[in-house]
């Protein structure tokens, strides 16, 4: 018996199963279903209220506004006639009179008669006050999330810079407003085998001549010189394919207009990455000596000869 009592204590208890996360790599893409998806967040209602589309963060205000009134004038017509002025058994007199009193508007004509309704109007009152709370800050929250329109070139191109082949790509801020104190990382993210042999998704940061800028405002392109250093050194557009490679761009800086902190993000994968060509100029002058940038030719490339 002693040695069952011990092989009893012994035993772990079951772990409840953690969900799976699946992983999918495309063109040298690595992605994440389901990742930043309002859909996921089904086990975490803030965040779902936070990222669900507006037309659905609408409705569920609605829906969970209508089942609350509902549910509490099934309360009050479980306690008989005990609201004034409104008829016995009514379920719309019932549901109005809980409007009223779950806004705090209270027009005089239907009123509590009992013990048992003032009650429910207390917790009612109560549950109006919290709710008003929440759905204040949730509206808050998602009006002031900072969003960057920050758009990056469809490509990014190897090309000669003094004499050094370089990763180029543009980015710009279409918002037209000064984005403060912004920096550019930027990392490869490729497949590699250890000396061990084992498989590895690898992340190699890659040097900007220029990382950041004290203020961005129209148009921004990146520099990566391809020397010894450089995890792309040797590599060619095949090599590039066969390691599943792929440019992660990171950019941030704060917005002058709200003063918060915004982010951007973009992916080059391996077929995105044009050897040999070069950019568009899109900086010109004007006839009075002024210049302006154009951005109809931002992502055109051409072929270096």
């Amino acid at each position: 018996m002693r040695l069952v009592r011990q092989k009893k204590r012994s035993q772990k208890p079951q772990r409840r199963p953690l969900p799976k996360v699946h992983i999918k790599i495309q063109d040298g893409r690595f992605e994440i279903l389901g990742l930043n998806a309002w859909y996921s967040y089904w086990r975490d209602p803030y965040h779902l209220l936070l990222t669900v589309p507006w037309p659905g963060f609408l409705a569920l205000i609605a829906l969970s506004y209508v089942t609350t009134n509902a549910l509490f004038a099934l309360a009050y017509l479980a306690g008989g006639d005990c609201i004034a002025n409104a008829k016995p058994g009514n379920f719309l007199d019932a549901f109005f009179f809980s409007v009223q009193t779950l806004a705090s508007i209270g027009y005089g004509a239907m009123y509590p008669q009992t013990v048992y309704a003032n009650l429910i109007v207390t917790i009612e009152a109560m549950m109006g006050l919290v709710g008003i709370a929440v759905m204040t800050g949730l509206a808050f929250a998602r009006f002031s999330r900072p969003t960057a329109r920050v758009i990056f070139s469809r490509v990014a191109v190897i090309a000669p810079y003094n004499g050094v082949p370089t990763l180029m790509f543009r980015a710009a801020n279409k918002r037209r407003n000064q984005i403060l104190e912004a920096q550019l990382r930027v990392y490869l993210m490729r497949d590699e085998v250890t000396t061990e042999g084992n498989f590895i998704r690898r992340f190699h940061e890659l040097n900007l001549l220029r990382s950041q800028t004290p203020t961005f405002t129209l148009s921004w392109t990146a520099m990566h010189p391809i020397d010894e250093s450089s995890p792309l050194y040797g590599m060619t557009p095949e090599s590039l394919v066969a390691t599943k490679t792929s440019i992660v761009i990171s950019l941030s800086g704060i917005d002058e207009t709200v003063i918060q902190v915004l982010h951007a993000r973009q992916t080059y994968a391996a077929h995105e990455i044009l050897w040999n060509n070069q950019f568009v100029d899109i900086f010109y002058h004007t006839s009075d000596g002024h210049r302006y940038i154009d951005y109809n030719y931002f992502h055109d490339v051409v072929p270096i000869e």
